[in-house]
């Protein structure tokens, strides 16, 4: 699989997708929101991939849309669809919400505008102390889009998600980190490394019940204790009668570490 904007490797489970345009810091421009959503979609049903990382190549992660596009008029953006046509941003977001796997944003450097969001849309974000983080859209003279007015508040609250929309201010990392916007930061020359190191805590484990706790997570500000009790109920009936629920056991008693197949 080869795209114009966009790579994906395969390694130990992990399959990384890399925004690939760093001469214009990873800008959303020409097919790159189609070429994303092809690698979300091959990694999605790649029976070896177990967790998906997503980052960008030089110096940023992902700088958003390409104004310089917009204002030729010969963007891709699909901004003038009806609104009963999804663009594919859109159909991004909900894709990485929607699969069992695991997402992990490796935020290498800016990210801004919808490559702020597109973080923001991952399960997880894990980031370089040079990374910074902008909702900038208002000072383009538009809304914020890739779903950031929904996800920024349910990571840092309704008034921090309020100051940063509106005042289209650009964060560090160490800021991002003290207000939950990432999991976690480490020195720009080691997030390589520990990107993986992080991912392989989610990659070693039994696939079918992280997708169906991905699924629970997602849902607990949307059903009551009741509701979630009786989801509890079903994914652990599903996960019982899975060969990794006896191979996890098993290995518990063996006092050795298990090897999951995800069946």
């Amino acid at each position: 699989m080869s795209w114009e904007f966009v790579l994906f490797s395969k390694e130990d489970g992990i399959g990384t997708i890399t925004l690939n345009r760093p001469d214009s810091m990873n800008a959303l421009g020409g097919t790159m929101r189609q070429e994303i959503l092809a690698a979300l979609e091959a990694a999605v049903t790649d029976s070896e991939v177990r967790v998906i990382v997503i980052t960008g190549a030089g110096k940023a992660f992902c700088a958003g849309g390409d104004v310089k596009e917009f204002v030729s008029g010969q963007t891709r953006a699909e901004a003038n669809l009806s609104i009963d046509q999804r663009p594919t941003r859109d159909k991004v977001v909900l894709l990485i919400q929607a699969m069992g796997k695991p997402v992990i944003a490796s935020v290498n450097g800016v990210a801004a505008g919808g490559g702020c969001n597109l973080a923001l849309a991952c399960d997880m974000r894990i980031a370089s102390d040079r990374a910074r983080f902008g909702e900038v859209f208002v000072r383009r003279g538009i809304h914020p889009d890739w779903g950031g007015a929904w996800f920024l508040p349910r990571l840092v609250g309704y008034a921090k998600a309020a100051e940063l929309i509106f005042s289209g201010e650009v964060i560090d990392a160490q800021e991002a980190l003290r207000i939950g916007l990432v999991n976690k930061v480490v020195p720009h020359e080691e997030l390589p490394m520990a990107t993986k190191a992080f991912v392989m805590k989610f990659v070693k484990n039994a696939p079918i019940p992280i997708a169906l706790a991905k699924k629970a997570l997602q849902n607990y500000s949307r059903i009551d204790l009741a509701q979630a009790l009786d989801q509890e109920r079903l994914a652990q009936t599903i996960c019982w009668n899975t060969e990794d629920r006896a191979e996890g056991m098993k290995s518990f008693l063996e006092k050795r570490e298990p090897v999951f197949k995800g069946i």
